[in-house]
């Protein structure tokens, strides 16, 4: 290697690239099991807890409207929010499912 070549090296001329891209890897490695993979965790639980619903079950709205499921079509469900008041909502509404009371005993 000649001393031109060696200065260059030195200088960062060379590895200037594998020095910009290390960090950058470095920072999109943790952005992802900070931000990304919690993200994908909490969508696939709340998907799962969408699809497993069904009559009968107690649920809470996003808008924190409590009913019982009085029937589904779809996307929509109705819910019985008291006696004689039914409301139909979107299926992605549902923030949680209540737990019943033949869990608890």
């Amino acid at each position: 290697m000649n001393l031109a070549a060696f200065w260059i090296w030195q200088a960062g001329g060379l590895g200037g690239l594998g020095t910009f891209l290390v960090p950058l890897a470095l920072m999109f490695g943790i952005m992802y099991f900070l931000v990304i993979l919690p993200q994908s965790r909490q969508r696939k639980k709340v998907q799962e807890m969408l699809s497993a619903i069904k009559n009968g079950d107690k649920v809470v709205t996003t808008s924190g409207i409590y009913g019982t499921i009085n029937g589904m079509d779809g996307d929509t469900i109705i819910l019985k929010i008291a006696d004689n008041v039914k409301i139909r909502v979107a299926r992605a509404a549902i923030a949680q499912v209540e737990a019943s009371e033949d869990a608890a005993k």
